[in-house]
C-alpha cells in the first residue's frame, strides 16, 4: 500500500522501520513511512498486533441465547435450593413441635 506519493528508501534509511517492514520516503512532505507486515503495526511497525477473532451474527446471537439460558437455569436453582431449604426448617419445627407435645404429655 505503498502511496503514490512515495518512493523506496536509501540503503541508509531502510533500518528506519521494523520488524520486516518496507520503508518509503513521502516526497511531498520529505518523511520516512513504513509499510507494516501482517503481525504489526505502528509508525515503524515497532507494535506487536494481537490477533483478534471477531464473532459473526449468529454467533453474538448464539452465544447471548447460552448467556441467558444458563442466568435462568441458575435463577431456577436458586429457587428450587431456597424452597428446600425452607421446606426442611419447615419441617423440622413441625417435627420439634410434635416432639415436645408428646413429651408434655408423658
Amino acid at each position: 500500500m505503498m502511496a503514490e506519493h512515495g518512493k523506496p528508501c536509501e540503503a541508509q534509511e531502510a533500518t528506519y522501520c521494523m520488524n520486516g517492514a518496507t520503508c518509503y520516503k513521502i516526497t511531498s512532505v520529505n518523511a520516512l513511512s513504513c509499510r507494516c507486515t501482517e503481525n504489526y503495526k505502528g509508525s515503524r511497525c515497532e507494535l506487536l498486533q494481537l490477533s483478534s477473532r471477531f464473532l459473526n451474527d449468529q454467533d453474538t446471537g448464539l452465544l447471548a441465547a447460552a448467556i441467558i439460558v444458563a442466568i435462568l437455569i441458575l435463577v431456577v436453582l436458586g429457587f428450587v435450593i431456597y424452597y428446600t431449604y425452607k421446606m426442611v426448617k419447615t419441617n423440622k419445627k413441625i417435627k420439634n413441635q410434635e416432639y415436645q407435645n408428646v413429651k408434655s404429655k408423658a
